[in-house]
């Protein structure tokens, strides 16, 4: 049985307007990012309501991944989560407030550092971005299940060697 074509999308319409309109340009990275750029659009989405579903928002969910991610017993120090979440020392103070407030995480004091804090996840904490994680992992198998498992591996490999020069 001969391959089935792959069904168009509106990244085929808007690289053809172009090609007809800049024939001389090649258009293979439009093709690429754009569907990237929309496929991240309906991501994002999908996070946000995996994880309003948990009653945490997005910013929340990176530093309580972070912390669970460390493992038992779930702490971290606050250098290492600005390490881990890629943010600026007051913002992660900041969400560490916040989500203190909310019982999602607790300060105590550093055992090798008089002067420093550990951020150490909650039990509620722990519940909250568990359960935001699987219903994320279940929304992006939901975007992925056009793909088969060989498709979804080689995808993944491809992405890591274009992300690979940034990391």
């Amino acid at each position: 049985m001969p391959e089935q074509p792959a069904p168009r999308d509106e990244v085929d319409d808007l690289v053809d307007a172009w090609a007809r309109e800049l024939p001389t340009l090649a258009l293979e990275p439009v093709a690429v990012f754009s569907r990237i750029h929309r496929l991240a659009r309906h991501l994002d989405l999908a996070r946000r309501e995996a994880f309003s579903t948990h009653g945490i928002e997005s910013w929340e969910f990176d530093v309580l991944a972070a912390l669970r991610r460390a493992g038992a017993p779930y702490e971290l120090s606050p250098g290492r989560l600005l390490r881990e979440t890629l943010v600026t020392s007051g913002t992660m103070t900041n969400r560490v407030d916040r989500l203190a407030t909310r019982g999602l995480v607790e300060r105590s004091p550093d055992p090798a550092d008089r002067r420093g804090v550990i951020v150490r996840l909650t039990p509620a904490g722990r519940e909250a971005v568990d359960g935001a994680f699987a219903a994320l992992l279940e929304a992006e198998a939901a975007l992925l299940a056009d793909l088969s498992p060989a498709e979804q591996a080689t995808l993944a490999d491809l992405l890591r060697s274009l992300l690979a020069p940034y990391a």
